[in-house]
């Protein structure tokens, strides 16, 4: 047997999927199957037509066709069997017998139909084993991805622990009114995650606050000398009363000035 083609096409003849299993151009297929559907006898009961080079064998499948191309020198009862088990792989794949069903699993089909035919002659197989290479199901793979998935989770968990000590480290360090500990660059000492870029961003617009400029502050306090030498003995904010440092040698220009 030398199996040509093997296509899923209109009862006019146009082809929704075909799988090529020799050289053979678009042109050449689109032809064969073109000129498919006037070959057949209407009235007649047959699966398969000939013409002076192939053999079309075929089984109707609702509105399509199941066509096999094969060389006239084949053997009809293989040809038989195999277009049996094509047309049992298509509703393995395609819920409905229909064109757009077709066209959108061709893919599937072309890689079960790939599965039974290789370089033009039947593969041993059945229809479990064509869907068990077709689905390409792999221990190792399964394996491979629950490591991978095991460390993604441990990498995560670890992102979280970093970020809750760094946390606790920086409140640490306000409750004693040191310096919080700074965050690591790109390096190996870099930790991120939500919490701690929220922390960075917390920090960075903390240091670019404007500076409030103090509150005017007024001399108070008894001085034995005149308005033109007043001895400075305490400073303060006018709003708060907090007190403010200030130097013995400071000299003070003022415009107006008030004595408590």
């Amino acid at each position: 047997m030398v199996l040509l083609a093997a296509a899923v096409c209109t009862k006019a003849g146009k082809a929704i999927v075909s799988r090529q299993f020799v050289e053979m151009t678009r042109t050449r297929i689109e032809g064969l199957l073109a000129a498919f559907p006037k070959l057949m006898n209407t009235g007649k009961q047959h699966t398969f037509v000939e013409t002076e080079s192939v053999r079309y064998v075929y089984q109707p499948m609702e509105k399509l066709y199941m066509v096999l191309i094969t060389t006239k020198n084949s053997n009809i009862l293989e040809d038989l069997e195999t277009l049996r088990l094509f047309s049992r792989v298509i509703p393995e794949y395609c819920r409905a017998l229909e064109e757009n069903e077709i066209s959108e699993h061709c893919f599937d089909l072309i890689f079960a139909f790939d599965e039974i035919v290789a370089l033009g002659y039947r593969e041993n197989v059945n229809l479990a084993q064509i869907r068990t290479f077709t689905e390409m199901d792999s221990h190792e793979e399964k394996v491979f991805r629950a490591v991978r998935e095991t460390q993604e989770r441990e990498a995560k968990a670890e992102m979280r622990r970093k970020a809750k000590e760094l946390q606790q480290a920086r409140r640490d360090a306000e409750r004693q009114g040191k310096k919080a500990p700074g965050f690591g660059g790109f390096g190996s000492s870099a930790v991120s995650g939500g919490s701690t870029a929220a922390m960075i961003t917390e920090t960075i617009i903390e240091t670019d606050k404007p500076k409030v400029a103090p509150a005017p502050a007024r001399p108070s306090g008894p001085s034995k000398k005149n308005y033109c030498n007043i001895q400075v003995t305490k400073v303060t904010q006018v709003d708060g009363n907090s007190p403010v440092r200030f130097s013995t040698e400071t000299t003070f220009l003022v415009d107006k000035y008030e004595i408590l």
